[in-house]
């Protein structure tokens, strides 16, 4: 059965999977969106505790300016975290990018755990709640996943977009043709952390408690298989990986404990059946008459036959 709690847990894997596919847009695979999540969250558990200004109001509640508000600082500071980081580390490709934002998560883990006001290995509980009830977060997720496809579906219209998949595509031919490689891949890198951070400052609101744990290496496997089961080339795939993932181990708990390797098989499965991932551009192109790049095709002008043209 599908409540709105799980459809909130849903709409935030689905954030998070948009967060791993927009540097995978520039052909980067980095794993550092748990990190940007932990940071957001964080952000968020301690203005809201700690911070009598953002605080719980004398009801209990939690004002909703206040949450809109660490919406944004989570995302800016998850941000500019990318941005210290990204330049140094982007350098490096494939399998040496992915180990350093792995490296870049555990850092970011150890530094959570290890903090004195973090709470520790405890981490931080009695989370203020902006809503009453699980709706409340439901069309705040659904709000803010609207506005991160928005902002990708527009993005991959715009020359900024069409840089990114230049680069994926060949990033030695984009650099000879004048794209500045380095710059494109750290916007990417930065727009993915901005809405890691922010989807982090939400979950802990919704969780109300967070720990060390929310950011580990093993979130980041999760999330990989978002995009890998969902398909990488349109960042409608992380969104339907992320929905059907998240919700997979719930909709199997009937079958008890036997869900965890129906859950693996759909995992190991699914890029062999599917290797390109649920969602291609063929099958937006086949399903809708819309291009991948979200743009309405227009069906080309006949060829008149020379023949039947009168003399």
């Amino acid at each position: 059965m599908i409540d709105n709690g799980l459809l909130v847990q849903m709409l935030l894997g689905a954030l998070l999977g948009l967060s791993v596919y927009l540097p995978l847009a520039t052909g980067q695979l980095s794993l550092a969106t748990p990190a940007f999540y932990a940071v957001g969250g964080t952000l968020a558990a301690l203005l809201s505790t700690r911070w009598s200004a953002l605080g719980a109001t004398a009801d209990g509640g939690f004002p909703l300016a206040s949450l809109l508000l660490e919406l944004v600082l989570g995302g800016l500071l998850a941000g500019g975290l990318a941005l210290l980081v990204g330049r140094p580390v982007l350098r490096l490709r494939g399998i040496y990018l992915a180990i350093a934002t792995i490296a870049l998560v555990e850092i970011v883990r150890v530094a959570i755990l290890n903090l004195p006001f973090t709470g520790g290995a405890i981490g931080i509980f009695s989370i203020p709640q902006p809503f009453t009830d699980a709706s409340g977060y439901l069309v705040t997720a659904l709000a803010l996943l609207a506005l991160a496809g928005w902002l990708c579906q527009r993005l991959e219209a715009m020359p900024l977009g069409r840089a990114m998949a230049a680069i994926r595509d060949d990033e030695l031919a984009a650099g000879c043709m004048g794209i500045d490689t380095t710059r494109v891949k750290l916007i990417a890198f930065v727009l993915s952390a901005v809405v890691a951070g922010s989807s982090g400052a939400l979950a802990a609101h919704f969780l109300n408690t967070w720990n060390a744990r929310q950011g580990s290496f093993d979130v980041s496997v999760t999330l990989l298989a978002f995009v890998i089961l969902g398909g990488s080339r349109t960042w409608l795939g992380p969104v339907l990986g992320g929905l059907v993932l998240t919700a997979l181990p719930e909709l199997l708990r009937p079958v008890g404990d036997v869900r965890l390797v129906l859950f693996g098989l759909v995992i190991l499965l699914g890029p062999v059946l599917v290797p390109q991932g649920l969602i291609t551009p063929a099958l937006l192109e086949r399903l809708g008459g819309w291009s991948w790049r979200g743009t309405l095709r227009t069906p080309s002008a006949p060829q008149s036959n020379p023949s039947e043209e009168p003399s």
